[in-house]
């Protein structure tokens, strides 16, 4: 979406020309006054597109910045010109490391600004400027060029990067990292959407490619590519630093502070770079502001400085106490040089600069009495006021729009509902023959006529009018009273990597014919002169079993419920096919019963609802989604509709975390069954949600005639009697509540669905209720607790359920940390969430002492508000402190672990646990789920005491939340535990015993079995793959692939691979990946090609022993001796389907002559 055409109003009027011709001759101009917030983004793009210079725009707070940035965007030519500079996370003098988003956008910003090639407007906000950065000519200096055909010493590069601040890592994922593999090199330079890879022809770069992060594979070559640093800070000077640092005190410094002072100077000895390397910045750079990096020729255009300043002098006051603090607590040593600017150094540079400033509300008015006396600033810039708010009365903005258009004003609508505005405009019933006519676009290019109304499908924060342009800018802000911010950031969402892959020694694996055992590691083995690497199972006592790496597909990690660890097998004894017949005798059970809910419900009749297609309204609702659907979402979604166009009761299961958009799901298929005049009840297990749910879907149906309703203790007596009464005549369309929606005195008129949400935490005559309904109408039921895929699959037939398993676009891992109990650090951590605006969980799990708790962190942090809520507290009164704490009466609440349960509080994004070892694995996991809804960073923080020793458990478990950052690889393992709380939830807790006698993996597969079996289909027994051993080395050798967890991954794929496009595939990879495969990998390929190959033409084993080739093919495969006989008369002998020939019959190149020989041998005489 653009609007620029609007520019061309602005740039023809004579005040505005006055207003450049004084920009352009540098002297001191007045505040800008008289125009509004929203429109500034529009004056400022106008000046840019004029003066054609590089722009520094500076607000309040980075909420601010990444709100003129996305409005920016829409006015200039070319939106990737405007660039948000984020703040630094670390407040000054503390250790934080930035997340990689925030550095490649900083880092994005800065260089743009230092190459100059392009005009871009730069936007920060105050604190940013307060944040010291080094040098613009140093940062010129670090940058570096790639280019196809150059040539680069290999070893020097690599050597640079390190300097740069890259991370050397196995695979790059995340900007800032960098990986070597022989002629390889792959990295991430924070200026670029993705990462590069460079492969050399010895010195010279040969090719530069951008590659998939999440695939690890090669996608667009690319001719040229710029490497800056991926660390603010650069270790070239750290020699010259290490010296003045040596001289402060470090001696007084807490043990953990000192060692980490000690590691780090080592480190700047050295010249090597750190992960808070910007901690030493003032020491490694001669320090300056964002303010230096606008060239000579560029413009500062504070908006807002009365403001701008009153922020930065907060900001010197909190950076003092930070300092004293840090020295108080003994992390940091005295007089460490400035890690902030203050205003005092800030206001002469600024005052140097060619500036534009706009006046702030309240200085606006002084500004204007000395303006007038003065002639006033209205001869620089036409007015602009915030453009008339309706709130969702769409009569009302209608008649003003023909109002305006009568007047000869142009009227511009950006709406996210453009096609159903477009509807609203031509009613005749509102203007009956004036009515207004017009269609929906995107763009605006050129200048709307006088008298005309523009309509945009898109979205923008805020509108603004002009009465000296004419013009009046309309969003959904104003004409609904709901906005929604669009996706601020996108972020790939990474797929944990395969299953095994994570395992790591020690742990716990599933062979599925020989039980459960230990993971001891990978081995080279060289066994009758040929080398093959080996997965090594310790059993139980001293049994010990080495896998071939071709057999990696019948061994599953060990999952099971809690944290029990589970008895090995004994391998050679039946016991282990004992537990597993057991298992399969119960799993059994349960496939029949659910066979039989599902015939009845498929002999029941329903209602069919209107395809889509009949529902315009519909697609017109989908298309004013603010954020961007997940192809989960989507999937789940078409399948919900697709399930209420048929003529049989929906009973689908939605599952996804908190946050991932099943309401949006349950809220289409409300609107689809209003559509079709049917009612639809939401059912919801606390007040609270019900009352979360009321609004969004209030707010999102705002534009069509929907009456949504809520039935809650929240309403009186009468009104809940009345809204009974309008539900039984029709009246009410959609009635969200809890429990109270299925007693006897709610009487629908036409009820077609019922949401249910989390049905486990409902009593059992509720249940029972349900189970009734089922029958009658369209169930769709939503949860939270994750059910695990493989579970997901082995019921596909039986069960309808959508998992939505994809984080939203613009999530981003929460950021973890496990500290002993420090007031220090929770006096600043709930004063650095609430000056970004947000709110903090804090979680005691005892009432007892919870009140004590309060009165400490009250005294702690008297500038917060707090409040107390726990499970023991009158319902009514837990429910009032949640209501106040989402509408942002309170900044703290204290509370027992009430909070984990589907509460959605996007302004809260830090929590901190006490005493964290004393919780369940899950319990931490959903804890932490609570934050991080919105695109703000969110930070959990999990403390322990002290004095307390720490049980082996106890300790794994926070190690284990702590490496589960969601978008990453031990996300599956935080999961584990519920995802089987899930299973139970779904089948029945008495299953969870048998789930850990067998693994979870293993009993997923015995019950997909079953439900085959139940169903009369053949049991889909995978072809069973054909063994192949033959003398040659085949493995994958350290100097190939030399991160150990990779190479397990790579060998469990090569065992899954079924057909020879996926081998060609696989050879593909490695050849993209690691580079030209060397003799034992092309062996290695060659024999899982072979192994295809032969499984497909019905083979279970080729061998070469006591030179002899034995090729074993299965019972219902008739040999071809015919062919035998004439390849090599009497020499080849059949017996029993076992194939025997001599060796010296094949030739040097056997390996091929046998893999040609194979389809000649097996096909009919």
């Amino acid at each position: 979406m653009t609007l620029q055409g609007l520019l061309a109003l602005l740039a023809q009027r004579p005040e505005f020309r006055r207003l450049l011709e004084e920009l352009r001759k540098g002297e001191g101009l007045p505040a800008l006054t008289g125009v509004t917030e929203a429109a500034r983004p529009y004056v400022i793009a106008a000046l840019a597109k004029a003066l054609k210079q590089p722009f520094l725009v500076v607000v309040d707070d980075e909420t601010q910045a990444n709100q003129m940035a996305e409005s920016l965007k829409v006015f200039v030519e070319q939106g990737n010109d405007v660039l948000c500079l984020p703040d630094r996370d670390a407040l000054p003098y503390e250790r934080l490391i930035s997340d990689a988003l925030t550095m490649q956008k900083r880092m994005q910003a800065m260089i743009a600004l230092v190459e100059q090639e392009r005009d871009v407007i730069a936007v920060c906000s105050a604190r940013a400027l307060t944040q010291p950065v080094m040098p613009p000519q140093e940062l010129s200096a670090a940058l570096y060029t790639l280019q196809v055909g150059h040539e680069v010493d290999l070893t020097l590069m690599l050597e640079h990067l390190f300097k740069l601040g890259y991370e050397p890592v196995a695979e790059v994922e995340e900007p800032g990292q960098f990986s070597h593999r022989g002629g390889i090199v792959d990295l991430f330079p924070p200026t670029l959407p993705r990462p590069v890879r460079v492969e050399f022809f010895g010195d010279e770069i040969e090719s530069l490619r951008t590659f998939d992060q999440e695939t690890q594979r090669s996608l667009n070559p690319t001719a040229t590519c710029v490497i800056g640093p991926a660390r603010e800070a650069l270790p070239i000077r750290g020699p010259e630093a290490v010296k003045e640092l040596e001289q402060l005190h470090t001696e007084m410094l807490v043990s953990e502070s000192e060692e980490r002072w000690k590691r780090d100077l080592e480190n700047l000895r050295q010249g090597l770079s750190f992960d808070d390397i910007t901690f030493y910045l003032p020491y490694l750079h001669n320090v300056t502001t964002m303010l230096d990096y606008l060239p000579r020729s560029g413009l500062l255009i504070l908006d807002n400085a009365e403001s701008i300043q009153n922020r930065i002098a907060e900001l010197d006051e909190q950076a003092q106490e930070m300092k004293e603090r840090f020295e108080r607590d003994r992390e940091n040593p005295p007089h460490l040089r400035d890690a902030h600017i203050g205003w005092n150094r800030l206001e002469p540079k600024i005052q140097q600069r060619r500036q534009l400033n706009f006046a702030g509300i309240l200085s606006a008015v002084e500004g204007e009495f000395d303006a007038q006396l003065r002639g006033g600033t209205e001869q620089l810039m036409p007015n602009y006021s915030s453009a008339n708010a309706y709130g969702g009365r769409l009569r009302a903005f209608v008649l003003d729009c023909r109002r305006a258009l009568k007047n000869r004003e142009r009227v511009v609508i950006v709406t996210a509902q453009a096609r159903r505005m477009a509807e609203v405009l031509s009613d005749e019933s509102i203007l009956r023959d004036e009515a207004i006519h017009v269609s929906p676009g995107t763009n605006i290019q050129a200048p709307p006529d006088a008298g005309t109304v523009t309509l945009i499908q898109g979205q923008l924060v805020e509108g603004w009018q002009s009465r000296s342009l004419a013009l009046s800018v309309y969003t959904d802000t104003e004409i609904f009273g709901w906005s929604r911010r669009r996706n601020a950031l996108r972020r790939k969402p990474f797929t944990p990597a395969s299953f095994l892959a994570e395992v790591n020694p020690g742990d716990y694996v599933v062979h599925q014919e020989h039980g459960i055992g230990r993971l001891e590691g990978l081995v080279k083995l060289n066994m009758t002169g040929v080398e093959r690497e080996y997965l090594l199972i310790q059993y139980a006592g001293t049994d010990k079993l080495y896998i071939p790496t071709d057999q990696l597909d019948r061994v599953t990690r060990y999952i099971s419920m809690g944290e029990a660890v589970p008895a090995l097998s004994k391998l050679g004894t039946t016991e282990w096919t004992r537990v597993k017949s057991k298992v399969k005798e119960s799993v059994q059970d349960i496939a029949r019963e659910l066979l039989r809910l599902y015939s009845e419900r498929e002999a029941s009749k329903g209602f069919a609802f209107s395809p889509d297609s009949e529902q315009p309204w519909l697609q017109e609702l989908e298309d004013a989604f603010p954020y961007e659907e997940t192809p989960d979402q989507i999937r789940a979604i078409e399948e919900v509709k697709a399930d209420m166009e048929r003529p049989r009761p929906m009973d689908r299961l939605v599952c996804g975390d908190v946050g991932y958009g099943k309401t949006e799901v349950a809220l289409r298929a409300a609107f689809k069954a209003v559509l079709d005049q049917k009612q639809v009840a939401i059912l919801v297990p606390t007040t609270i949600l019900a009352l979360q749910h009321f609004n969004t879907f209030k707010e999102r149906l705002e534009a069509f005639p929907v009456r949504v309703e809520l039935l809650s203790r929240f309403r009186s007596e009468k009104e809940q009697k009345q809204v009974l009464e309008d539900l039984a005549l029709g009246k009410v369309d959609i009635i969200i509540g809890t429990h109270r929606v299925l007693q006897k005195d709610v009487v629908f008129l036409d009820l077609g669905l019922l949401v249910v949400d989390e049905e486990q935490r409902f009593g059992v005559a509720h249940k029972e209720r349900l189970k009734q309904l089922r029958h009658e109408i369209d169930v769709l039921t939503m949860t939270a607790t994750p059910i695990p895929r493989t579970l997901h699959m082995s019921l596909v037939n039986l069960r309808d359920m959508s998992v939505i398993e994809t984080p939203p676009q613009e999530r981003l891992p929460i950021r973890t940390t496990i500290r002993e109990y420090d007031e220090g650090l929770i006096r600043e951590v709930i004063l650095r969430e609430i000056d970004r605006g947000g709110q903090v969980f804090f979680v005691h799990n005892r009432v007892q002492g919870i009140q004590v708790i309060a009165q400490k962190l009250q005294r702690l942090v008297p500038e917060a508000r707090f409040v107390v809520g726990h499970g023991q507290m009158a319902e009514d009164q837990l429910e009032r402190v949640m209501m106040d704490f989402s509408s942002g009466e309170y900044d703290v609440l204290i509370s027992t672990t009430i909070i984990e349960n589907g509460l959605d509080i996007p302004n809260a994004n830090t929590i901190i646990v006490n005493n964290a070892a004393y919780f369940g694995l899950a319990q931490l996991y959903q804890l932490r789920g609570r934050v991080g809804r919105a695109t703000q960073q969110a930070y959990s923080y999990f403390l322990y005491n002290k004095d307390a020793k720490l049980t082996q458990i106890q300790e794994k478990r926070l190690r284990a939340i702590f490496e589960a950052t969601e978008l990453g690889a031990g996300f599956r393992i935080a999961m584990k535990d519920l995802e089987i709380r899930g299973a139970g939830n779904l089948l029945g807790a008495e299953q969870s015993g048998f789930m850990n006698s067998v693994g979870f993996d293993l009993y997923c597969k015995l019950l997909a079995e079953a439900v085959q079996e139940v169903q009369g289909k053949q049991v889909e027994t995978a072809p069973a793959g054909a063994s192949v051993d033959l003398p040659l080395d085949s493995y994958l050798p350290d100097e190939y692939i030399g991160d150990r967890t990779l190479k397990v991954n790579f060998y469990q794929r090569l065992a899954n691979l079924s057909r020879p496009e996926q081998v060609d595939a696989m050879s593909a990879e490695l050849n993209d990946r690691f580079g030209a495969p060397p003799p034992p990998v092309q062996n290695l390929l060659a024999m899982v090609r072979l192994k295809v190959e032969a499984a497909a033409l019905g083979f279970e084993a080729i061998a070469l022993k006591d030179n002899e080739v034995i090729l074993t093919v299965r019972r219902t495969i008739v040999p071809n001796r015919i062919a035998l006989y004439r390849r090599f008369r009497n020499e080849a002998r059949v017996q029993q389907g076992v194939i025997r020939i001599p060796r010296r019959l094949f030739g040097t190149n056997w390996f091929e002559q046998l893999r040609e020989l194979l389809p000649a041998i097996t096909m009919a005489a």
